[in-house]
């Protein structure tokens, strides 16, 4: 799928791409290829004259790599960005080409952005540029607001997390915790957990390429200063994301505590049982020893007697067990 979003009255405009004369009447700031054809590669070399890289969304591409700017002033940045999925969190790895000298809009530039899927922080983006004129100008605009709402969707989700937090907490706290609601607990905190530390290393790779952008001397003053505020916001969610993986480690042993006290129990009773069943035990030992005439057999009420004194000598210690509470 082939985007492109030209300026209307300070407005980011976007239009679908089908055809290579469609995409030769429009002047655009910003070029999105989501899954690109071979067609659409095939038309972005034609009209402006751009090769995309065959590893440009390579996962495995050396760190080294992911920032350089080519002899003809070409940028090249390459960036993750998060998606908070409730059933499957993942990144998808996102490449930009700012050509800084186009052609065919020398005063703004291009910034061109492949991928392999629709990724959430542009859609934000887009929704933003649509309601707010004046919010983008050119094409370094265009990708300096794109790690802005990242940022921002990465404080978005990481509130999510504190709520979800916060759902696991109470039932954890409640004192009453079966094994069953300790392995629901268990798992959502495990999602948090693995959705945390993807938020971390996201606001990481940001940050990575924002400080490339300033240092790269392609930013005027005013957009050097935004770049400084969004690294200011990262910094500020660090300690959210240090204080989440605290918090969550506090409910990990919390809950996991239930679990160990639940088998104790279980141990106690039968601790207790063995206890009380001795003395039993220990009398119909004695009374199933080989004498020359068995001591039941001795007397009419031999047997009754015995039976008797078995169960007397195993509610005394449950008797016991009971008033000092060991059976709570």
């Amino acid at each position: 799928m082939l985007n492109i979003f030209t300026l209307a009255n300070g407005r980011l405009v976007q239009e679908e791409i089908e055809s290579l004369e469609e995409l030769s009447r429009f002047q655009p700031i910003w070029v999105d290829l989501e899954s690109p054809s071979l067609e659409e590669k095939r038309w972005i070399k034609q009209y402006y004259g751009l090769s995309i890289p065959e590893d440009a969304m390579d996962e495995d591409i050396e760190e080294s790599a992911r920032f350089y700017e080519e002899d003809n002033g070409e940028l090249h940045i390459r960036s993750d960005f998060l998606i908070a999925d409730e059933d499957d969190p993942r990144t998808v790895r996102v490449a930009f080409i700012l050509n800084q000298h186009n052609n065919h809009l020398k005063s703004r530039g291009v910034l061109f952005s492949i991928h392999d899927e629709d990724v959430p922080v542009f859609r934000l983006l887009r929704m933003r540029a649509r309601r707010a004129p004046g919010l983008i100008e050119d094409a370094k605009e265009v990708l300096l607001k794109l790690f802005d709402a990242d940022a921002e969707y990465s404080a978005d989700t990481l509130e999510e997390i504190y709520d979800q937090l916060e759902k696991a907490g109470k039932q954890v706290l409640s004192g009453d915790v079966t094994d069953a609601m300790a392995g629901e607990v268990l798992g959502a905190i495990a999602r948090q957990e693995d959705l945390n530390g993807r938020i971390r290393r996201n606001v990481m790779d940001t940050r990575r390429a924002v400080s490339f952008m300033m240092r790269s001397k392609m930013l005027n003053a005013e957009q050097f200063e935004e770049a400084r505020q969004i690294l200011r916001d990262i910094d500020s969610l660090d300690s959210h994301t240090a204080f989440l993986f605290d918090k969550i480690n506090f409910l990990m042993d919390a809950t996991v505590g239930f679990i160990n006290i639940n088998q104790n129990k279980i141990i106690k009773i039968f601790s207790v049982a063995s206890v009380a069943l001795l003395p039993p035990t220990l009398i119909a030992s004695l009374y199933g020893m080989n004498f020359q005439y068995m001591p039941e057999l001795s007397q009419k009420w031999g047997y009754p007697y015995a039976l008797s004194l078995m169960v007397a000598s195993a509610l005394v210690p449950m008797w016991y067990f009971r008033r000092r509470g060991w059976l709570k």
